[in-house]
């Protein structure tokens, strides 16, 4: 198990896009810059996706020229197709990575994208292609890598394939998604190493949903078995819109208070990082998810005496 992981905040893009209320441009960004305070190194802020697919997402470009950051934090943005590429390529010098995305289960790609994997594939190889080019560093997310609620068990075979074609495209990280909260600790123990094994080469990213409670069980699993990068929200935001009653991604400020109480250094102020989370709590005007959010971090200072 290392002794230091490196968490990516999705906060900004996969919690707000999940929203029903729109999200004020100004507020986007006062969150952002507060996230960027905190010790946090990589952000993924907005996508360039399609205004009427996401609403929520139509001020990407307004986000991205107005969010004013630290030297040393990496910012991202989600690109679905070359056109979401060429969009965010018109504010080159305010980002550094992009993120693409696929479906392991191809009734749930299909679903989410209208393509086949192989038809998802044959973009992706394009889109990664020019963005490193650019010279932006890129990720592949493959989602329902644990589990399909269409289709149920998605063969590791399968992910391992896709994601092999993925870094021969030139992705530099895989993000393995459990999209629907489906994935348990055992699995995801057993799983890892076995993508390990198939590549080698590129950074492995762990990216839990907190659906079915299992966030911060999976995020250990996935420690034990080598993983040392993550992606989670603050708050607990997002969650996929197909099982009934899903909850968000695994909260930033629960993991980060879970591997910082077990000696692994995160580089994050926790209690800066609660601080954003209530801000974000304050601007949707709703209860969050997270629990360090209510508990607060663990203060091991000894009780004075009683008198």
């Amino acid at each position: 198990m290392s002794k230091t992981v490196r968490i990516r905040e999705v906060g900004p893009r996969d919690g707000f896009q999940n929203e029903p209320e729109t999200i004020d441009t100004y507020d986007k960004v006062r969150l952002i810059d507060q996230l960027a305070r905190t010790g946090l190194r990589r952000i993924e802020v907005t996508s360039f996706v399609r205004p009427d697919v996401i609403p929520q997402l139509a001020d990407a470009a307004a986000v991205l020229e107005a969010v004013d950051v630290p030297d040393g934090v990496s910012l991202s943005v989600l690109v679905p197709n070359e056109r979401g590429l060429e969009r965010a390529l018109e504010h080159r010098d305010r980002f550094h990575e992009v993120s693409v995305f696929l479906s392991a289960s191809e009734t749930h790609n299909r679903k989410n994208v209208n393509r086949t994997i192989g038809e998802s594939l044959d973009g992706l190889r394009l889109v990664i292609g020019r963005a490193r080019e650019a010279g932006l560093r890129c990720e592949a997310v493959i989602s329902t890598a644990f589990g399909c609620p269409y289709e149920g068990v998605v063969p590791p075979q399968r992910v391992a394939g896709i994601a092999r074609e993925l870094v021969d495209a030139g992705a530099q990280e895989i993000g393995f998604g459990d999209t629907t909260g489906m994935a348990n600790p055992r699995q995801v123990r057993e799983l890892f190493p076995q993508w390990r094994e198939a590549l080698p080469e590129v950074e492995l990213t762990a990216h839990f949903h907190n659906t079915r409670g299992q966030g911060l069980a999976n995020v250990l699993a996935a420690l034990d078995a080598g993983v040392e990068s993550f992606e989670s929200s603050f708050g607990e935001l997002g969650g996929c819109p197909v099982p009934a009653g899903a909850t968000g991604n695994v909260a930033t400020e629960d993991v980060v208070s879970m591997l910082e109480e077990m000696g692994i250094g995160t580089g994050i102020d926790l209690p800066a990082l609660v601080v954003a989370t209530g801000m974000v709590r304050d601007v949707l005007g709703r209860p969050l998810g997270s629990h360090v959010s209510t508990a607060g971090p663990v203060d091991w200072t000894p009780a004075p005496p009683s008198a």
